[in-house]
């Protein structure tokens, strides 16, 4: 039994399912992970039992669990300032901002610091809808962008029916990739044609209405999707042409996830405001941030900024991501992304070659996913979908010791960018039994 804990695993879910809620679930059909302790790419449950981090928890744990340095940050911190209202200067506030803006590119300097992803999210939009005066924000459908009122309006993927209707102004549009169709056969193709089709859709909707579009640079959850070869370049002169801000969430791809420090890097554009949370601290602590252009963050000398929480810039949380971001740069943490997600694409091929049941795979670094299928080569169920397969899949991940997510007919494949090659074995070792198993249900 784990020493940490006063209590068993059965004691734990109990208590835990008692007296709170989850996230995105009934509480009768949740069952949930216990965890007491963490440590490099493992967690262990009260008993012991090792599990294997394959998706860095929400593609967030970025440099692993207890990482040394940052945890002997954290001890440091408490003995500073831990929390002083919004309305000071504190030197981690300005330390983190000073590192922040030494990695953007040099048109962004400016940061307004929140707690996470959904409400950097939120005050990226509001920016967009006060420096440009226009209120209309384009999304894609294929997308994830947080868990608040407005950020689950702009989300496209099914979360977002239970939250509607949602606030005014938010349009979607088709991604390059959408689920069921294609824009053609070549990256090429698929770029002309959806750019073209978005062109379309910004001039139905009036140009002079539109403030913002916000993009997830790599689509996550929603597929791990890298953009197709001139997508984005295309994106920021559309957005140029009509007068539109482009907002890149990175808040799933910065930090390293995809072999750059920010995943915008590899396509040769700036946007004019960038999300970032999750890898920021490596979920140590809850952070987020809106990495503001100058020309934004200009606006907002001579007019009110119309936003605020209790725990902007907070200056232990602060503290924290500086440590992170030391040990992103010390560390060559992208370099290990591109290192080991070569590594991963070996076992990802592999898998393909091996077993009938997988239709393809996508990878950026350490960000991946891969795809199923069944027996006559089609995704293995629809959107938003099930199949005793994948269950079967989810439920030997787990009796093994492998965490990951197993949603409609993917599978995430994100684990932390410290991860080795050995351990990087262990975890398709487990993958690929699994995918005899569905091998032999399809």
């Amino acid at each position: 039994k784990d020493r940490s804990s006063s209590m068993d695993s059965k004691e734990l879910k109990e208590t835990c399912l008692k007296h709170t809620m989850y996230s995105w679930g009934k509480r009768s059909a949740v069952d949930p992970l216990p965890i007491t302790r963490t440590e490099g790419v493992y967690m262990y449950t009260p008993e012991g039992k090792k599990i294997l981090d394959f998706n860095s928890q929400l593609m967030s744990v970025n440099i692993g669990h207890g990482h040394p340095k940052v945890v002997q940050a954290m001890k440091d911190a408490a003995d500073g300032v831990t929390y002083v209202f919004p309305g000071t200067a504190t030197e981690p506030r300005a330390k983190l901002s000073k590192k922040l803006a030494g990695l953007m590119p040099e048109s962004i300097n400016t940061f307004f610091f929140t707690l996470g992803g959904a409400d950097a999210n939120e005050n990226a939009i509001r920016m967009a809808r006060l420096y440009s005066g226009k209120q209309k924000i384009l999304a894609r459908y294929r997308s994830y962008h947080g868990g608040t009122n407005l950020c689950i309006a702009l989300t496209g993927d099914p979360r977002r029916w239970g939250n509607e209707p949602g606030p005014n102004g938010i349009v979607h549009f088709f991604d390059p990739q959408p689920y069921f169709f294609s824009f053609g056969a070549t990256e090429e193709e698929r770029t002309e044609k959806s750019l073209l089709m978005l062109d379309e859709q910004i001039q139905y909707e009036g140009a002079s209405t539109i403030a913002a579009i916000i993009i997830e640079t790599v689509t996550g959850t929603n597929g791990i999707l890298p953009p197709p070869k001139n997508y984005l370049t295309g994106l920021r002169a559309l957005c140029d042409k009509y007068g539109i801000l482009l907002i890149c969430d990175e808040v799933m791809a910065g930090f390293c996830r995809t072999g750059k420090m920010f995943a915008f890097e590899h396509f040769g554009i700036v946007p004019d405001l960038v999300t970032v949370a999750k890898g920021l601290t490596a979920s140590y602590v809850p952070l987020g941030a809106v990495c503001v252009s100058d020309k934004i963050a200009k606006h907002f000398d001579d007019h009110v900024f119309w936003g605020g929480l209790t725990y902007n810039a907070h200056a232990f949380c602060c503290e924290v991501a500086c440590a992170v971001i030391d040990v992103y740069v010390d560390e060559k943490m992208a370099d290990k992304a591109v290192k080991m997600g070569a590594v991963m694409r070996g076992h990802m091929e592999r898998m393909q070659a091996k077993h009938k049941c997988v239709k393809a795979f996508r990878q950026i670094g350490l960000f991946g996913m891969m795809d199923l299928q069944n027996a006559e080569g089609e995704l293995i169920c629809g959107y938003n979908g099930s199949h005793p397969a994948m269950g079967a899949l989810g439920k030997h991940f787990k009796e093994q010791g492998l965490f990951t997510f197993v949603r409609w007919s993917h599978f995430m494949c994100n684990p932390p960018l410290i991860i080795s090659e050995e351990e990087m074995a262990e975890a398709w070792e487990i993958i690929d039994a699994g995918l005899t198993i569905v091998d032999g249900m399809i």
